[in-house]
């Protein structure tokens, strides 16, 4: 069920770097109009410019895609239903006219396709209350059982941080932080948590990719959103605290937290967020091909 476009397979067979990214981001569920397409061509031409061949990944007339045609990407970006891993085989079989893809479906995709890296926005995780909810995303479970590097600027703030990266300690996915000590929260550079190991190039991460004990586990390099573009703390945490006491009083829960909460900090903030969104997505996708191009290189 799996078509990788012509471009990323030529890329694949040539030994050309290549990086995947998730598509729920270049939908109106993650950035609004025009900012999401926006967002698809400001990351393409981030891979890009490093020498290497962007694949976004959907699920398009029921076929899993990795790499679209740009009447393809026309329909991603106006995709309303989201595919996580375990609805990849429902999605296929019921023939989904659009679906577009979470972390964990476009690592899962990225990996079916023999790509190793895949840059995104943020993962999700472990859910505040969790110990009521059981609320953990399928992206934690993807990192543990795909071997793909995902670069992202950390885990969603709304999330239960120190949980998320207890998880991931258990799940025994190394976990880096791109030339700084703490491990980001999205639109801000540091949670307050520190990242078990910080990394300064592109090879380290190429080298922990190679050198992992699980042959079937991932990495997760967080790189945090350029200095320029974090949004003020103290705005932040409120307009957080503020969305997530909305959410719980409308009984929002599981997927639909995600987009609901980041609409809330986009209207608290003025729009502040917007921009945060799409500079943090092109800072990943641009490291995300250097690391591409490393893990070539590491082989070689």
């Amino acid at each position: 069920m799996i078509v990788v476009s012509e471009q990323v397979q030529h890329a694949l067979r040539e030994g050309r770097p290549v990086v995947a990214m998730e598509s729920t981001i270049f939908s109106t569920l993650g950035l609004p109009v025009p900012h999401n397409a926006a967002a698809l061509q400001r990351c393409k031409a981030a891979v890009e410019r490093e020498g290497a061949v962007a694949a976004v990944t959907a699920v398009v007339d029921g076929q899993w895609r990795v790499g679209l045609s740009e009447a393809d990407e026309e329909r991603v970006l106006v995709g309303t239903r989201k595919v996580a891993e375990r609805d990849l085989a429902v999605a296929a079989a019921q023939r989904w006219d659009v679906g577009v893809t979470t972390v964990s479906a476009s690592v899962a995709l990225a990996h079916r396709a023999g790509i190793e890296v895949f840059a995104t926005g943020g993962i999700g995780g472990v859910h505040r209350g969790v110990e009521l909810s059981n609320d953990v995303s399928a992206d934690l479970d993807a990192l543990a059982n795909h071997p793909v590097v995902t670069v992202c600027a950390g885990a969603k703030s709304f999330l239960d941080l120190a949980r998320t990266l207890e998880h991931l300690e258990t799940a025994g996915v190394p976990v880096l932080g791109w030339r700084h000590p703490d491990f980001p929260a999205f639109y801000v550079r540091s949670s307050g948590l520190p990242v078990p190991h910080v990394v300064e190039t592109a090879r380290e991460v190429a080298r922990v990719l190679r050198f992992r004990s699980r042959s079937e586990t991932g990495v997760l390099l967080t790189v945090p959103i350029p200095e320029t573009d974090e949004l003020d703390r103290a705005r932040h945490d409120a307009a957080l605290e503020t969305a997530l006491e909305a959410a719980s009083a409308a009984g929002i829960t599981g997927a639909a937290v995600t987009p609901f909460v980041l609409e809330r900090v986009s209207q608290a903030t003025e729009g502040g967020s917007v921009p945060a969104n799409l500079s943090l997505a092109e800072s990943n996708a641009v490291v995300a091909a250097q690391v591409a191009a490393a893990v070539l290189a590491e082989r070689a």
